[in-house]
Formats: structure tokens, C-alpha cells, sequence
């Protein structure tokens, strides 16, 4: 790993992502063919959070939190950290502490792969968090790692500057190249599944809406009576 430090990562436009994220992590990811989705381990500490941000990554290694540090530093109005380290480790990196810091510099919250600590007064504080764990494991600062530098956080490539959307649902990347379509494209989806709950809250069945009958036809399911089902079975 080369030890490094970014200062100015081309960044997607705020605008775009808070308007994004108030789609919600489950529609976006629809919209954008069910891609970027990071790992379901990946949980929220509070709810009924949803945010958005733009990415800044700190690349920690296991029980070192010296880089989250240094992430601080780079962090501005409207970005969220994601922290990652170079292997496993669920040890709580990250607290009230640094959850201070990075309000006072507009930071909307932070995704980890790693544990967290303080979860009462980081609730307290209002600063939303997802994460692998939580735990009061403590750490050390001593080892150089990386800010700014593309990351895999919970199975997904994340580039600084990336859009990252969080909510109750889980935590999404957008690359920051698709921003901007991926709001019509959720904005489409919106449309759809507000049709579409219409439909049902009026009795229609998915089964007709979706024409599942038939591909369950295709896959060859049958409708049977109870009497006809034990008779085959007898």
C-alpha cells in the first residue's frame, strides 16, 4: 500500500446527491440495475436516517486509527467518511470524538467496516453511522495508510468523491459519473412503484400485474386441490 494523502478529489455534485439520497437506498439501487449495494453487514446505529454525501476514504490498518485522523482534515461541507482497513477488523476505530470533529466541518456521517464505540452519545449527537460492529475495543496510531485513495468497503469499489447514500435499507455507492442520470432513472422508479401500489391497494395482485401466472406456468407449477395434492402424495 502506498501511504498517501489526496487533498482534492474531483467531487460529484452536492446538489445532485442530496436530491439522490431523498430516493432512498433501496429505489436508487433499483434504478441503477441493482448495483453498488454494499455488504448487509454494513448496519446503521440509529433510525431513520437517511443521508447522502460525497465520499472521502481513509484506508486504516486493523486496530489503527491514525488515518481517520488525517481523513478529518479532508473532510468538508456535505462529505461522508467511508473507513476501511487493509484487513478484517471489527475494534472500535471511531467515536464521539471524531463524530465532533467531523460535524463541526459538515461531514453527514460515516460508513466503517470496522466497530464503532460511544453509540449512545453518538445517537445523542444526531451523527448517523453505519458499521461492521460495535464494539469498545481500543486503538493505536502508528501505521501510515491512505486518504482519498479508491477503497473496497463491504464488497464495492468506492472512489473518493463517489456518491455514497445511507438509510435504514443500508449503504449505496454511486459512482459520481452517475449522478446525474441516476436521478431520472430514480425518479422513473418512483413513478413505478407509486403505480404500481396503487394497483395493489386497489386488490390487484402482483401475480397479474408482473404476468407471473404465466412464468409459473412456464416453470412448470401447477394449482392443485388439497385432495388432488394427497392423492399424489399417497
Amino acid at each position: 500500500m502506498n501511504p498517501v494523502i489526496v487533498t482534492d478529489p474531483p467531487r460529484a455534485d452536492l446538489d445532485q446527491v442530496t436530491r439522490l439520497a431523498g430516493y432512498g437506498v433501496a429505489t436508487v439501487h433499483e434504478a441503477l440495475g441493482r448495483s453498488g449495494l454494499l455488504s448487509a453487514g454494513l448496519r446503521p446505529i440509529q433510525d431513520g436516517a437517511r443521508v447522502g454525501g460525497t465520499a472521502v476514504t481513509a484506508l486504516c490498518w486493523p486496530g489503527d486509527n491514525l488515518m481517520i485522523h488525517a481523513a478529518v482534515e479532508q473532510c468538508r461541507e456535505g462529505d461522508l467518511l467511508v473507513v476501511t482497513t487493509t484487513s478484517p477488523c471489527r475494534d472500535g476505530l471511531f467515536g464521539e470524538l471524531f463524530a465532533t470533529a467531523l460535524r463541526r466541518r459538515g461531514v453527514r456521517g460515516l460508513v466503517t467496516t470496522t466497530g464503532v464505540r460511544d453509540v449512545a452519545e453518538l445517537r445523542a449527537l444526531g451523527f448517523p453511522v453505519w458499521s461492521a460492529a460495535v464494539s469498545a475495543q481500543g486503538t493505536v496510531k502508528a501505521t501510515a495508510g491512505a486518504v482519498n485513495v479508491p477503497v473496497v468497503a463491504g464488497g464495492q469499489l468506492v472512489r473518493p468523491g463517489d456518491a455514497v447514500l445511507a438509510d435504514d435499507d443500508g449503504v449505496l455507492c454511486v459512482r459520481r459519473e452517475d449522478v446525474r442520470s441516476g436521478l431520472g432513472k430514480a425518479q422513473a422508479r418512483l413513478e413505478k412503484e407509486a403505480a404500481a401500489r396503487d394497483a395493489f391497494a386497489n386488490g390487484q395482485l402482483g401475480l397479474d400485474r408482473y404476468g407471473l401466472r404465466e412464468k409459473l406456468g412456464a416453470l412448470g407449477v401447477r394449482y392443485l386441490t388439497a385432495e388432488e395434492y394427497a392423492k399424489e402424495q399417497a
